[in-house]
Order: C-alpha cells, then sequence, then structure tokens
C-alpha cells in the first residue's frame, strides 16, 4: 500500500524490511524503563554507542557492496538488533506469565496519554516526507530528508539522553517545583549555549557546508537547512518541556498539547506541499513559530513561574550568538569576494564562530560560563576520615 501511494514499487519491500525492527525495538522496551528508572545512563549509553557503532559499520558495508537504499534499511535494523540484545544482557528482568491487574489500572490513564503523545509526535514528525513523496516527488523526499538528518538528527542524540537522565530526576523531586523549575531552566541554557551558535552559524555557512561535506550535487539543500535550522534552534530549547509535564503528572496536558501541535503541523505540511519541498519548509518553519512559545508557556504555567523567568535566563546567551553572527557574516562575504576555496573558507569561519561565540559569552552571559565551569569540574574528593 505504501508502495502504490509512492507510485514507487521498488519500496514496498524496503517497508517492510525495516519494519521488523519495530518489533525487535519493542522486546527491549521495558528492560530500557527499568535501567532508566534506577538511573544507570552508563550502561543505557554504552549500550547506544555500540549499537550506533555497529548500525554505522553494517550500513556502510552494505553500501559499499552496492545495495543502494538497502544500506540504510540494513543500518536500522543492526542498530536496533544490537541494542536489544544488549538490554537484555544487561538487566537481570524477564517477562514471566504473571499478570497484575492493579498495575494496569494503576499506570493505564497515564500510559495512554503518554502512548497517544507519542503516536501523534511520530505521525507529525514523518507526515511532511509522506506529503511530499506523494505531491511532489521522489527526488524532494531526498533533499528534505537531508536537509532533516542534518539538523534534527545530531539534536535528537543530543536531547534522547539528557531526557532519560531528567525524566527521573524531575520525578524524584516532583514535590518540589522551585528546584525543577531552576533544574529545568539551567540545563535549557547549556543546551542553548550549544545550539544556538551551532545552528545560527549553519544558517550562515550552509553553502560552504553542503559543498565541501555533503558535495555540490546536494546543492538544492542549502535552502533547506537554511530553513529547518530555525526549527531545530526553537525546538531545541524545548528539549525537556515534556519531561517536566510527566514528572509533574501532566501527562494529560502534554497528550492535549500535542494533539494541538498534530493538527497545525498537519495543516502547514498540506499547505506547504503548494510550492514544492521549500514551502514545506517555510510552513513548518513557520507552524513551529506559532505552536512551540505555547508549549512553553504550558511548562512555565505547571511550574508556576512567569515565562519570563525562561525566556531571560537565555538572553546572554541569544547576544552572544549575535555577537558571533556580526563577526561572521561580513568576514563570509569577503572570504568569497576573495575567491579563498570553500573547505577553506568553512574551517575559517567555523573557528572564528566558536572564538567570536566564546568571547561574547564572556562579555554578555557569564553565568553559561559559570555554569559550564561548574558541569565540568570535577568531584572533589571526600575528606580523609579523622
Amino acid at each position: 500500500m505504501l508502495a502504490d501511494y509512492y507510485g514507487q514499487p521498488r519500496i514496498g519491500p524496503l517497508f517492510a524490511a525495516v519494519s521488523v525492527g519495530f518489533l525487535v525495538s519493542a522486546l527491549g522496551t521495558t528492560q530500557m524503563a527499568l535501567l532508566v528508572r534506577e538511573m544507570r545512563f552508563r550502561r543505557l549509553e554504552l549500550r547506544q554507542i555500540t549499537a550506533t557503532l555497529v548500525g554505522a559499520a553494517t550500513g556502510i558495508t552494505v553500501a559499499l557492496k552496492g545495495f543502494g537504499p538497502w544500506a540504510i534499511v540494513g543500518q536500522q535494523l543492526a542498530e536496533a538488533t544490537t541494542s536489544t540484545v544488549l538490554l537484555w544482557c544487561v538487566t537481570p528482568w524477564r517477562p514471566s506469565l504473571k499478570f497484575s491487574g492493579d498495575s494496569l489500572r494503576r499506570l493505564g490513564g497515564f500510559a495512554g496519554y503518554v502512548f497517544g503523545e507519542n503516536l501523534l509526535f511520530q505521525a507529525g514528525r514523518n507526515l511532511g516526507t509522506l506529503l511530499i513523496g506523494r505531491f511532489v516527488g521522489a527526488a524532494a523526499v531526498g533533499v528534505f530528508a537531508l536537509a532533516t538528518n542534518v539538523i534534527l538528527v545530531p539534536f535528537t542524540r543530543i536531547a534522547g539522553p539528557l531526557q532519560q537522565v531528567f525524566f527521573p530526576a524531575f520525578s524524584r523531586m516532583n514535590k518540589d517545583r522551585e528546584r525543577i523549575a531552576d533544574v529545568w531552566i539551567r540545563a535549557t541554557r547549556l543546551i542553548a549555549m550549544v545550539a544556538m551558535p551551532a545552528l545560527t552559524g549553519l544558517v550562515i555557512v550552509a553553502s560552504q557546508f553542503v559543498e565541501v561535506v555533503l558535495g555540490p550535487r546536494w546543492a538544492d539543500a542549502v535552502p533547506i537547512i537554511q530553513i529547518l535550522a530555525f526549527v531545530g534552534l526553537i525546538q531545541a530549547l524545548q528539549t525537556l518541556n515534556g519531561e517536566v509535564l510527566l514528572a509533574l503528572n501532566r501527562a494529560r496536558t502534554l497528550f492535549r498539547f500535542t494533539a494541538f501541535w498534530f493538527v497545525v503541523t498537519t495543516s502547514a505540511f498540506a499547505i506547504g506541499v503548494h510550492w514544492s519541498v521549500k514551502g514545506v519548509a517555510v510552513c513548518y518553519a513557520i507552524s513551529t513559530l506559532v505552536v512551540e512559545p505555547v508549549r512553553t508557556v504550558i511548562t512555565t504555567r505547571a511550574l508556576g513561574i512567569p515565562v519570563m523567568r525562561f525566556v531571560g535566563s537565555l538572553s546572554g546567551v541569544a547576544q552572544a550568538t549575535a555577537i558571533m553572527a556580526a563577526v561572521l557574516l561580513p568576514t563570509r562575504e569577503a572570504l568569497t569576494a576573495a575567491n579563498i576555496p570553500s573547505a577553506a573558507q568553512l574551517a575559517i569561519l567555523v573557528a572564528l564562530g566558536t572564538a567570536a561565540f566564546a568571547a561574547g559569552c564572556l562579555i554578555r552571559a557569564p553565568e553559561v560560563m559559570r555554569e559550564l565551569r561548574r558541569v565540568l569540574r570535577p568531584s572533589a574528593p571526600a575528606p580523609a576520615p579523622s
């Protein structure tokens, strides 16, 4: 049915094969949840690192053998299988035939809202690709998927571990909302310290990045990457909002917001396909600008703090990013006018941008530098017993 929808008979077997990954991943869900609840993140991350490396090696090998898109399928299946096997190896829990009706009733409502929220979120994230493939064409899907991977996948890899860490941490302090608010703001500010300069810088050097890293044949992806960088920046600042709401037992509120997000995002994609893949990206960015502030307001209300406290905490990082942009924009124009090779331009702009942002943080966001030193400073050794 999916192959018929796209008008591409060759993708039927690809969909059938990759769907096995859902079953494989599901077999490790309980083990993962137990490790998260026990805050055994070292095991979780070692497992993810190993699975990612195995998946990458498999995908590259299959690609080099000339099997084309089967490399993507092989990468995903190898990563899912490795992850699940390792989860079973590092956790003692095994399923049994015992069933607890009390546990089901106690957790059913909360779990139902969480499941519905996840379902709507995944559907909304993938709907754009489905509509582009159906109404614009397969080549446009490739451009949009590449831009999405460049922007969103790296931050998804960062967000995943952070969400796993902070959800049980927030849950353990859910009686102290002021403490949750403080930790949430500080953690989001550190995320912003990475996301703001990285994505703003990518907008500025997108042409050089695509030519050097991806190759000139992906030149059409440049404007899409620049537009989606805006989306990625706003979404990065919402990384921990869902975990706060769940820790405060606001699963129903989160579900209702995601339903609102789904309707707005779906409408944006449906409108955007009338102007090809670039139209989809622009409409997606507009919908993000409309919807995501609502998520922030909901989170601050749940915590009982003013929304400007959250916005103000990011002011210093935003100013440091603006300083970086003010340095990079004329430098890029000067390097282009001097016909400097793209690879050299990219290296110079990345180094200069990093230095400019660091200087901007020292001037306009000293609290961020203090927080970073606090995070990176090794724990002091315990005093010797007297």
